[in-house]
């Protein structure tokens, strides 16, 4: 390894130390303490689970059909499911706003039957599942895509139905990538920012997560924005590391 190749780690590296090092942690500890950061705490916790568990539950079957399956129009699926990765969060705050909104596409009907989304928990969790759901269903689809699929078909052989082979041979092989998918799923809805702001707006108890939090705390208390950035580091930096260790464990039978 070259001097040179160490220059973009560093970089990474240097803010993220000053970071966790910036206040002691008996004082990170008082500072998480605070209103402010428990209850964005809680939110986060709350939406974030939701926000995950949506992403397993929708993302699971078109990372299959993309995974096994050639239809027409696949390309098109594939890049849309891609595309939040790309598009700045804000504009996807405000792509959601448009459509749930009072007098969004779908929002105005909405209204009519009493369902107000934006600016609500509700709206933290669908930004999130939005900007989310690309990273579990990529790992997914490749979790899928490892496994033999000779064992399924052995499966379907001895009579095992269609549904029962991808439960009890599919899933089982697939299950490091998809864990590592939900990890890494999780993780971008504790990091999400952008789109939560402009969809669900940044109000204490109700729609403010960590990430806004620290923007809150970083106009009245810079301690207390450290604290709550250092937790949301370690989290993050957590779960990546438990992704990358999941995937990096082959399904058995490939």
């Amino acid at each position: 390894m070259t001097p040179l190749s160490l220059l973009l780690p560093l970089y990474i590296l240097l803010p993220l130390v000053a970071l966790l090092f910036y206040i002691d942690p008996r004082s990170i500890v008082e500072h998480l303490a605070s209103p402010l950061a428990m209850k964005a705490l809680w939110l986060s916790l709350k939406t974030t689970v939701g926000a995950t568990l949506l992403c397993v539950l929708l993302g699971t079957p078109i990372a299959f059909a993309l995974a096994r399956s050639s239809f027409r129009g696949r390309e098109l699926v594939d890049t849309l499911i891609d595309l939040p990765v790309t598009v700045p969060p804000v504009v996807a705050g405000v792509s959601l706003l448009l459509v749930f909104g009072r007098r969004g596409l779908l929002g105005r009907y909405l209204e009519l039957a009493g369902i107000e989304i934006p600016f609500t928990t509700m709206a933290v969790v669908m930004a999130q599942v939005f900007m989310a759901s690309p990273f579990f269903v990529k790992a997914a689809r490749a979790g899928f895509e490892a496994v033999d699929t000779t064992l399924e078909d052995v499966a379907g052989t001895l009579g095992a139905s269609s549904w029962r082979v991808f439960w009890t041979v599919t899933v089982p092989l697939a299950r490091p990538a998809l864990i590592a998918g939900t990890v890494l799923a999780w993780a971008r809805s504790l990091s999400e920012f952008g789109a939560t702001m402009m969809f669900a707006g940044n109000l204490p108890g109700r729609t403010q997560t960590l990430t806004l939090a620290v923007m809150s705390a970083m106009e009245v208390d810079l301690d207390t924005a450290v604290a709550i950035s250092a937790l949301t580091l370690v989290l993050a930096l957590g779960a990546l590391l438990l992704a990358k260790r999941l995937a990096a464990v082959a399904p058995v039978g490939v």
